[in-house]
């Protein structure tokens, strides 16, 4: 397969050294801006609780399906997802589906390294104490300079792509692993951390009442379909990308095993998150569902007022840089294995035709922010257009979509059934039928209607 020396020899597939390395690298390619990002302001967006409970439930019948098999057709298959589809169905089109994904995903990484870059760049200006004591328009008008800077967005692009890159190079055991292994676990403990010191804040209670207090009488169609897209995002399903995963994984023990503990270790995650989030913002009189500045403008003027809080912020950007990082590596890793698998190149080669692409592609992106603002492409910035049009509303949900109704009415799920129940633990039989048949491709095929704005709820 022409890799580093650390990897298996031409003709062997690398395979996580343990269950608890596959299940944290999942995790990792889960656990990212989608967490940490996303779903604090779509709860603050749509009720709270209640919202809550909604998306639980679209990952118990949307989302996990999808995720099973995922795992479960790299597992059974031993490559990437495009090559997966020529084996499983061969001399038909399904292989596009795909390619489809990977197109996805290219895009995915170009803006996701992007903006994971910002938290690199957070992370030293906490260090630096940049914004300590700054009063709100202060830090509004720090981050409005940072991202119209053009210079800045190509550095910090540059920074995270090579540093993913590097990680990837060195393949599963002797990157992926290594790195997900050591930085998961701190990230939890980061994350309990913080958690606890936002209850604490005077004025606290009212945000962990919003956040754990359910009130149903807010929902809506919007907010349902909302939940669902949102469980997609949380566990990084959709296009394909953690069927390489799958095709390291070992047959000592079921798929569904594997994935109620990635499924339990996200979930967990992204609950914690809340609790640092909605306190916070409940102790500083904030809007926690204002959307994409909570990371970078609402959390670091919380942080700019708070007695100590450029530690707090020290810590709270580490763990952010973890985050991304181990969704970076997940996205690439995808990329990566469908070049070898597909075109026998070497690892080494792989990674870097990646991250040329990504680069290039991520800076036309990011410069939507300074020279490019101007450019709108259907109203939209170049950024807005690929991430929440392109990207979010059409290429992920399209592909969840055919991904189902391959599994559920052209494969059939026994074909994937027999691979997943393989091993000790838990076995999935008509929970996934039901589900990857007829659950999924219905909340799907709604939401993707919704995305793209032919019904409206």
């Amino acid at each position: 397969m022409g890799k580093p020396e650390n990897t298996p020899a031409a003709g062997q597939r690398e395979q996580f050294g343990s269950r608890i390395s596959f299940v944290l690298a999942s995790m990792g390619g889960a656990i990212g801006l989608g967490i940490i990002w996303k779903f604090p302001y779509l709860v603050g967006r749509h009720g709270g609780a209640a919202f809550i409970v909604v998306y639980l439930a679209a990952l118990v019948l949307v989302a996990v399906p999808v995720l099973i098999t995922e795992f479960t057709i790299g597992r059974k298959t031993g490559t990437s997802y495009t090559s997966a589809l020529k084996k499983l169905l061969p001399g038909k089109k399904w292989y596009l589906v795909g390619i489809l994904g990977v197109i996805a995903l290219t895009l995915t990484l170009s803006f996701y390294c992007g903006i994971a870059g910002w938290t690199v760049a957070y992370l030293l200006k906490s260090v630096t104490g940049a914004y300590s004591g700054m009063a709100t328009d202060q830090v509004v008008a720090l981050f409005s300079d940072f991202t119209t800077n053009p210079w800045q967005m190509l550095l910090w692009l540059a920074v995270m792509l090579l540093i993913t890159t590097v990680v990837v190079l060195r393949g599963v055991k002797g990157g992926i692993e290594k790195v997900c292994n050591i930085l998961l676990p701190l990230m939890f403990l980061f994350i309990i951390f913080l958690a606890i010191r936002a209850i604490m804040l005077p004025g606290a209670g009212e945000g962990v009442k919003f956040y754990l207090l359910p009130d149903f009488s807010s929902l809506n169609g919007e907010a349902v379909m909302a939940a669902i897209g949102q469980s997609f995002f949380a566990l990084g399903v959709g296009c394909g990308n953690l069927v390489v995963y799958g095709s390291y994984l070992d047959r000592k023990k079921t798929i569904g095993s594997s994935t109620l503990m990635v499924v339990l270790g996200d979930t967990v995650v992204a609950i914690l998150f809340g609790l640092i989030i909605f306190p916070a913002a409940a102790a500083f009189n904030i809007e926690a569902g204002m959307g994409p500045p909570l990371v970078f403008i609402t959390l670091p003027a919380i942080f700019a007022q708070m007695n100590f809080g450029m530690v707090f912020a020290t810590v709270f950007f580490i763990m952010m840089f973890f985050a991304c990082l181990t969704s970076t590596i997940c996205i690439m890793e995808a990329i990566v294995g469908y070049l070898v698998d597909e075109f026998h190149l070497s690892r080494r080669l792989s990674c870097w035709i990646v991250t040329g692409i990504v680069f290039v592609i991520g800076s036309v992106m990011m410069m939507s922010y300074g020279p490019l603002s101007n450019v709108l492409i259907m109203g939209q910035t170049i950024f807005d257009f690929f991430n929440d049009t392109v990207v979010s509303a059409i290429l992920l949900p399209l592909g969840a979509l055919l991904m189902v109704l391959l599994v559920g009415w052209v494969l059939k799920p026994r074909t994937l059934l027999d691979e997943a129940n393989i091993g000790e633990g838990l076995k999935i039989n008509r929970y996934y039928t039901i589900t990857i048949r007829y659950i999924a491709p219905v909340a799907i095929f709604f939401m993707f209607l919704q995305l793209i704005g032919i019904i409206r709820f």
